[in-house]
């Protein structure tokens, strides 16, 4: 009995409430909570870990539910149109036009215009004339569209503009399918949202601790915190106070270590320059020019869309693109310049190019690095790079990538999975590597190496490639250029022996210390 004293003097409030207010038949739920105890939200949850640890309460059960919440792409589709129901009305109305000038006319972007252009001429709504215009075929909007139109204007009328998939129909969950992406909101009408709604119920065991808090007198109401108003008013004396234990031991005070997420990236420049590598750096603030049209990504092609950037609110542009380097990428995406190539057959935006974002890729230090680098040479960077995301144990909205180049006469494809096998086995510590064919604008032939982790499985270490003449050549390179861009959040998870990115940037860095690094 006096352990169980002991015991009940040290629950939470929370704790406190939870096991005074419900009996063994209640079906506890965070909602419940928050409605019928007053808890703040997150509340409920602290309780329900503290209660579980404590063997008093049980999970019983875990629901799944899927929301769509509208985005302020939605409101403005919901304001203005789709991009293709406005394409379909200008060309009605003004006859055929070039791409970038219907982006003009109408105030979209290049890519926005080049997927819609490209879906509605699937749809024989649209086609193209002999000197690449864009003209009206016939036909109405595809729809597809109407229906699409309908989930927008029902989620604007809906409480937190949110819809519950529990909610809709088949056609309309298949149609939200096209509206909504998982991972990242940049130009989509909705966001997915997936959350779970956890049952618990008390045990056998909340029995006899609830009849001694009843007989301890304990509410849960007890004062907790001495404020100096609470002094002034003179409320304390009104009150009891909630007891504290002075033998549980403090908290351990830890002098300042290097973090070992730091010393990874310290170990992996030095095994670089070890290798005869320079290192180059770059602003974090970049233009479309360098982050995109200079490794040859369309201004206007969906292709532009694996990179869901963040835009500059304040200034938007910058005031200029250095020369010759301009005009050089400019005559590339034109007609391919001096490169041999057609290039992309469409009238290069200089506006767009000059457009501020966050680098979203590492990719770009090289990019900038080609004019001024020497051949032979060997150069890498570690940058950190920002694009729409949805946080998992793989994934971050912000995140490291270390990105290279090696330039010679004598540089191949075996020299390049060289250094990715590098990569994966002496820096990552991985056992298990394969090597698959990728898709990126600016290589060819590009790679993707992928590892597996114990835990999590197979997953994309990163992309590489050899760079394509329409990069190389506006920049006054004429050999062969390999590159690649190594996610090194994801060789520290595995090096690090972590199951989770976060675990990096998360308080309690002893424990990531304590794991054993395989570097």
């Amino acid at each position: 009995m006096a352990d169980l004293k002991s015991f009940i003097k040290n629950l939470h409030p929370l704790e406190t409430k939870i096991l005074l207010h419900y009996s063994l038949k209640d079906e506890l739920t965070s909602t419940r909570l928050e409605t019928e105890l007053g808890f703040k939200a997150g509340h409920a949850n602290q309780a329900f870990s503290w209660l579980s640890g404590k063997k008093l309460l049980a999970e019983t059960s875990r629901t799944p539910h899927t929301y769509f919440e509208l985005t302020d792409f939605g409101r403005k589709i919901l304001k203005e149109g789709f991009a293709e129901e406005r394409i379909i009305n200008f060309l009605k109305d003004n006859g055929p036009h070039t791409l970038p000038e219907i982006a003009t006319k109408l105030a979209l972007e290049n890519k926005d215009v080049g997927s819609a252009f490209g879906s509605l001429s699937k749809d024989n709504v649209l086609g193209m004339t002999e000197d690449k215009r864009a003209e009206y075929k016939g036909g109405e909007l595809p729809a597809r569209f109407a229906l699409a139109k309908a989930l927008i204007e029902k989620a604007s009328k809906a409480e937190n503009s949110t819809l519950d998939a529990a909610n809709l129909s088949k056609e309309e969950i298949e149609t939200m399918g096209g509206l909504t992406k998982k991972r990242g909101i940049s130009e989509t009408p909705f966001k997915t949202i997936e959350r779970e709604t956890v049952a618990y119920k008390l045990t056998e065991a909340f029995t006899a601790v609830a009849e001694a808090l009843k007989s301890a007198g304990i509410t849960g109401n007890e004062i907790g915190e001495i404020t100096p108003s609470l002094i002034t008013s003179g409320d304390w004396k009104k009150g009891t106070f909630r007891g504290y234990n002075i033998t549980i031991p403090p908290a351990r005070i830890i002098p300042g270590r290097t973090n070992p997420y730091v010393q990874f990236l310290e170990s992996v420049k030095d095994k670089l320059c070890s290798l005869g590598f320079q290192e180059f750096d770059g602003p974090l603030v970049e233009t479309e020019f360098w982050n995109g049209d200079a490794l040859f990504m369309p201004q206007f092609h969906a292709a532009r869309d694996i990179h869901d950037v963040y835009r500059i609110k304040t200034p938007t542009h910058a005031k200029s693109i250095e020369e010759p380097y301009l005009s050089n990428v400019a005559a590339v995406h034109r007609d391919g310049g001096n490169t041999g190539s057609r290039g992309w057959n469409y009238s290069f935006d200089n506006e767009f190019t000059r457009r501020l974002i966050m680098r979203s890729q590492g990719t770009v230090l090289s990019a900038h690095q080609l004019h001024k680098a020497e051949v032979p040479g060997k150069y890498f960077g570690i940058a950190r790079c920002f694009r729409y995301d949805k946080v998992d144990a793989t994934h971050l909205s912000d995140f490291y990538q270390t990105e290279g180049i090696v330039l010679g006469e004598e540089a191949n494809l075996k020299t390049l999975l060289g250094f990715l096998e590098m990569f994966a086995v002496e820096i990552a510590g991985a056992t298990d590597v394969k090597y698959v064919p990728g898709y990126f604008p600016f290589t060819e032939p590009s790679i993707e190496v992928h590892i597996k982790h114990p835990k999590l499985g197979w997953f994309e270490l990163g992309g590489s490639g050899i760079f394509r003449p329409e990069v190389t050549k506006p920049m006054g390179i004429d050999v062969p250029v390999l590159a690649w861009g190594i996610g090194i959040d994801r060789m520290a998870l595995m090096a690090l022996g972590l199951n989770d990115l976060r675990e990096l940037f998360c308080e309690d860095i002893e424990r990531v210390r304590l794991r054993r690094a395989k570097f």
